[in-house]
């Protein structure tokens, strides 16, 4: 009657194989994801997202032209408070984005898929807000320029950016 507690070293057929064929064994299937490549898209689409919403607050939201003068084009800089906290915004996350290369995180308690998720909300809602109503002071330039669609799709970009992030952190 064999014991069960005794193994056959010589035996390929048994639990744990001797010592000179470990050495030869597979490696854990298991594998953790990457830091960079598909992973990090979501960081990367974050900052590059909240620079072109900094900067479609200097582009031309309204344009159109009188019967006699030239174009008129507004940037949304000058669209009143809208265009400024757009600017804002869009600063925002890049500061976010910044102090995260430097080492420097936001508390655990406050995950940043969520800050971008809502600063992105944020921004899409303003962006909204002077697509549908134009300023009475530009009456004349009734018109919606292209920064105020690049805008749109980059506060859109901002939100995209937050959902990717978080199924990053899951």
């Amino acid at each position: 009657m064999e014991n069960p507690d005794l193994f056959d070293f010589d035996d390929p057929e048994t639990e744990e194989a001797a010592p000179s064929q470990q050495s030869r064994a597979a490696p854990p299937l298991t594998q953790l994801r990457p830091g960079g490549g598909i992973w990090a898209v979501g960081q990367r689409v974050a900052w590059v997202a909240g620079l072109v919403l900094l900067l479609s607050s200097f582009m031309s939201w309204y344009s159109g032209s009188s019967v006699e003068g030239p174009t008129l084009s507004v940037i949304g800089w000058h669209t009143g408070t809208i265009g400024k906290l757009v600017f804002f915004v869009g600063l925002a996350l890049v500061v976010i984005a910044i102090l995260r290369e430097a080492g420097i995180a936001l508390p655990p308690s406050i995950p940043e898929s969520l800050v971008t998720i809502g600063l992105g909300s944020l921004a899409t809602v303003l962006v909204l807000i002077r697509l549908i109503s134009i300023p009475d002071t530009f009456a004349g330039t009734s018109g919606r320029s292209i920064g105020l669609w690049i805008a749109l799709l980059a506060a859109l970009a901002v939100i995209a950016a937050g959902l990717l992030r978080a199924g990053e952190d899951l």
